[in-house]
């Protein structure tokens, strides 16, 4: 039997200028795959730079992370963009992460949309064929991240190889969508918790849903909060917990590699 593999992602580089924003020196270090910010919602090319030359240092993967343009709001409102500049938005900041990747001789694996810019395309079908087209007219060997919805769909279809996202501290409603966080309990905030509740999910493919229904999941990556309070000792007993159950935790082109 071939040995279950998963890959640790979480959100990188997302400080700019004097402004600090998580604990990067102390995740980096337990993850497999960084989702890189690029300019647009948080990070700057130093930053950028910084974040990239650690992760080869590390061994960890390298993903763009890009964003709706919307630094005062961290990426998180919603703007009414067209499909061209959604296209060409995720195109210039994968271009842009990109240079700093072949500076430092790594390989760009993936991209993670961010923020509202993801969350709109999961139901947006427009919206996600504009962002999956970015992707794809930078280079369609890479791996698309979607946790689900059309942006998952959409990419699948187009041709991109999807690596199936999800989060261990978020509440899933039936339809695999997360429960909104003006909702109490959308966040769980117990370590123990939430390390057991990940090693289930990969090893056995669901979830209990926030209506108390099981949710099948397919999971190839866990997204781990980098601004969590606690986030460097949760991501450090999370990959123990799960190597403890004979999961190999992999950056994610090697958890793909076989399909």
């Amino acid at each position: 039997m071939a040995t279950r593999k998963v890959d640790l992602n979480c959100d990188m580089g997302e400080s700019f200028g004097a402004w600090r924003m998580g604990d990067d020196e102390h995740v980096l270090p337990h993850i497999t795959s960084a989702n890189v910010a690029c300019g647009f919602h948080a990070g700057d090319p130093r930053v950028m730079a910084r974040t990239v030359r650690r992760a080869r240092e590390l061994g960890v993967a390298v993903g763009a992370h890009p964003s709706f343009p919307d630094l005062v709001g961290f990426g998180r409102r919603n703007l009414d963009v067209t499909p061209e500049e959604a296209r060409t938005d995720v195109l210039y900041q994968i271009g842009a992460l990109s240079a700093f990747c072949r500076a430092e001789g790594v390989p760009l694996q993936h991209v993670k949309p961010h923020g509202q810019l993801n969350n709109l395309a999961l139901e947006n079908r427009t919206l996600a064929e504009a962002i999956v087209d970015g992707v794809l007219a930078y280079d369609p060997s890479l791996i698309f991240v979607a946790y689900g919805g059309e942006l998952a769909r959409v990419a699948e279809a187009k041709g991109l190889r999807v690596g199936h996202e999800v989060f261990a501290d978020r509440a899933y409603n039936p339809d695999g969508t997360l429960v909104s966080r003006r909702i109490p309990g959308a966040v769980l905030h117990d370590p123990d918790r939430v390390v057991e509740r990940a090693v289930q999910m990969v090893l056995d493919g669901r979830v209990r849903a926030h209506d108390g229904s099981w949710l099948e999941l397919q999971v190839d990556t866990i997204c781990v909060h980098g601004d969590t309070p606690g986030a460097a000792d949760l991501v450090q007993k999370l990959r123990a917990a799960l190597e403890a159950a004979g999961v190999a935790v992999v950056p994610l082109a090697q958890v793909l590699a076989d399909r």
